[in-house]
């Protein structure tokens, strides 16, 4: 008879994370199959046994339930061949023939998906990696994320796509062909439950899938804080207004494999080729785009005005993203995300000296000017070098008058003014004229 539910227990009683490592590591040494073998069913995000209630082992004792027969009843429900009462009526029979703890300590918290024992797939894999080749590791879910722009502005070139970042819940959708069920995670792998309208609306469609796929979104309602209040709610779920915008599609066996095939243009493409699927599950968007070439004067024209649209729609920020590149399960510079900026040009009125270390140096430089309507005066101390404030402290006089381009976040009114304005994080960009007041 396996130990595994020993196992389990002792990983319970010790708090440290040495000795769980160690724990583990010796029944690595042992090649103790049946262990790794539960904890990837348990510790696996993409393992889902479509049960929501798994009865204890209340006394009873059965003669103990071989681990090759649990592995047959777990492939099943993961599968779902077994559904409804017929799962329930197999479980319990399980259950019957198991030893209490053989089934309360280890079966059961593999069909729950929890361990209960303080142990995750980071902390199994790091005991194996790459140690026990004879004893698979358990694979990480990870999803593609973005740089923030504004600190790669160099890698702004090119052809680009760019989307309005949406202030919403991060949803990775996967649906399985295999056995035809949707289920949605959080960035993290987190099971996400409370969006059922949407997940059982797919199940109900889901002869329109021909093969496994994940679609990456974001799930948007009413207010950001009032989606948030229904994420992980255990009860009284009010979702229903709660709608997935999609920006993104790729194979299942790509995205388990950590990167995908086709470039970030195709896959838009294949993902608005759905749209018509999408339109019959219902509460399903795809979040627009608009593709520039940032290496014309155009595209950088269309680039300043969809920035613009962005601030005026109330969006959290612009995703740019690179036409040809990949899917790729990690952060990656092939998405940056940016905050809506504006640009004003402002003439220069007095040079600051800083402070610290930029003692004896330019610390900032006061602007003024008017833009769209308002008188603007602001202390622009970022988006200089060390040279730059060396070089205007050494000729500050020659400064006063020269009309530069400031880039900030937003214009807001001085606390102690009605008509004087100021800028939210401003950085200087460039200088727009060789001579005073000099504007091109």
């Amino acid at each position: 008879m396996s130990h595994c539910d020993s196992v389990i227990r002792s990983l319970e009683e010790h708090t440290s994370r040495l000795d769980k490592e160690a724990i583990i590591e010796a029944e690595a040494e042992a090649d103790n199959q049946e262990l790794f073998e539960g904890f990837r069913m348990a510790l696996d995000p993409m393992i889902t046994f479509g049960v929501k209630k798994v009865p204890t082992h209340g006394g009873g004792e059965g003669q103990g339930l071989p681990w090759v027969a649990f592995k047959e009843l777990a492939r099943a429900l993961a599968m779902r061949e077994l559904t409804g009462h017929a799962a329930r009526d197999a479980i319990e029979l399980a259950l019957s023939a198991s030893t209490k703890a053989q089934w309360n300590d280890w079966y059961r918290r593999i069909l729950i998906k929890d361990l209960r024992c303080g142990v995750s797939e980071k902390t199994v894999n790091k005991v194996l990696s790459g140690r026990f080749s004879k004893i698979q590791g358990i694979p990480l879910f990870e999803c593609m994320l973005a740089h923030d722009g504004a600190n790669h502005e160099k890698k702004i070139v090119g052809k680009k796509l760019l989307e309005p970042k949406l202030d919403g819940v991060r949803v990775i959708t996967v649906i399985n062909a295999a056995n035809k069920t949707a289920t949605m995670y959080s960035r993290n792998g987190k099971l996400l439950e409370n969006f059922s309208h949407i997940t059982s609306a797919i199940g109900a469609n889901i002869t329109l899938f021909e093969r496994s796929i994940v679609l990456d979104g974001e799930m948007v309602s009413s207010s950001f804080q009032a989606l948030m209040k229904q994420v992980h709610r255990k009860s009284d779920v009010q979702s229903e207004d709660a709608r997935l915008m999609l920006f993104d599609i790729l194979p299942l066996s790509e995205f388990q494999a950590g990167k995908s095939v086709m470039g970030q243009r195709r896959r838009s493409n294949l993902l608005r080729s759905m749209q018509a699927v999408f339109d019959k599950i219902g509460s399903i968007d795809i979040v627009p785009q608009k593709e520039v070439d940032l290496d014309t004067y155009i595209g950088e024209l269309e680039f300043k005005q969809y920035n613009l649209d962005a601030i005026e729609a109330g969006y959290e920020g612009i995703m740019i993203k690179s036409v040809d590149a990949p899917y790729e399960a990690k952060r990656s510079h092939s998405w940056l995300k940016m905050k809506p900026f504006i640009e004003v040009s402002l003439t220069a009125v007095a040079v600051e000296e800083g402070t610290g270390k930029n003692v004896g140096k330019m610390g900032a430089i006061l602007f003024e000017g008017e833009d769209d309507g308002k008188f603007i005066r602001v202390s622009v101390g970022g988006g200089w070098t060390d040279q730059d404030r060396k070089e205007i402290w050494a000729t500050k006089d020659a400064i006063i008058g020269q009309v530069g381009e400031v880039r900030a976040d937003a214009a807001t009114l001085n606390q102690d003014s009605d008509n004087v304005y100021s800028l939210r994080f401003p950085r200087f960009k460039v200088w727009r004229g060789f001579s005073v007041g000099e504007k091109i």
